[in-house]
This record gives C-alpha cells, structure tokens and sequence, in this order.
C-alpha cells in the first residue's frame, strides 16, 4: 500500500474530499454522490461506498451480478428497494445482502431527504450482470467493459437431437 494513504477515512476528513458524482448510463433517473471508502485507504479487494441519492432519483438500474457479492445498509431517509419481482420499504438501520448469482435488485428514494447508505462488495477481476429492462448483459474483465444484447448468445454445445434446451 503506499505509504501516502491514510489508514483511517474521519467524518471530519469527508467534508475535505470532494463528493464525487455518477449516473448510470443506461438510466436517465440514475443520481448518486458520494466517496469511494475503501479507494481512500488503498483497499484493492472489497470496495465499500457512501453513498446519497437525492429525492426522487435512483441508485442504478434494475440488474442482478452472477460473480461478485454485494450488500446495501441504510444509514439515514427511506426508500424502495426492488428486489425480484417485489418492492420493500427500506429505512436506517436496514441491510440487504445479494449472494451470488443475484436476484434483481435496485433501489430508489422516494422520500423527502438523501437516503444514505453504505455499499459494497467484491472487486474482482471479472463481472458479468444482467439489466433486464434494456436488455443488455454486462461483461467485465479487468478495466474492459463491453455490453451485449441479451438474447445475442448461443449454447457452446448444440442440443442433441430430441432435448430441449
């Protein structure tokens, strides 16, 4: 690690570092801010976010990961989480796990204040994630990302004669 990094990320030291700002790009309603925690001290194999999302706006899009775990805990203001074909209420002191492979999940503030939460998860080498309502599937390899339409695949091996795949 280099020897320039901090080992210990203040509350204090937060209002120092500049928020950074992200929208995912295959949602126009998409609106976080926030700092990377785990960037901040040097941390290579988990990351852990803080994360805002202001009133009326959402987390991501609509998606699910088939290689890396990820979890939400809810520090402060209410939101929806989506998760499957279901929506849940979600407020301070509320967790969601997603083990792999994930079932869909998002979520969005449909409060009057920043719902805050903290995230994270693996930072592997390598990702794939599905976003059903474009019809797209992600595939990441390293600092590679490429998108794929979802029904553009085909099986390795061809059905035999008389099964159904």
């Amino acid at each position: 690690m280099p020897d320039d990094l901090p080992w210990i990320i203040r509350a204090s030291d937060r209002a120092k570092i500049p928020e950074e700002s992200q929208q995912h790009p295959l949602n126009p309603n998409s609106e976080i801010h926030g700092w990377s925690l785990s960037d901040l001290v040097g941390l290579q194999r988990v990351g852990l976010y803080f994360i805002r999302v202001p009133p009326g706006k959402e987390s991501f899009i609509l998606h699910n990961h088939y290689v890396q775990e990820e979890f939400m805990f809810v520090l402060s203001g209410k939101g929806m989480a989506r998760i499957g074909d279901a929506e849940h209420e979600i407020g301070p002191g509320d967790f969601i796990g997603f083990r792999t492979p994930s079932v869909l999940h998002h979520l969005r503030n449909h409060g009057s204040e920043d719902l805050v939460y903290l995230t994270g998860g693996e930072k592997g080498q390598f990702e794939i994630a599905d976003f059903p309502t474009v019809g797209k599937r992600l595939v990441r390899a390293g600092n590679e990302v490429k998108l794929y339409p979802l029904d553009a695949g085909e099986p390795l091996v061809p059905p035999a004669s008389g099964e159904i795949r």
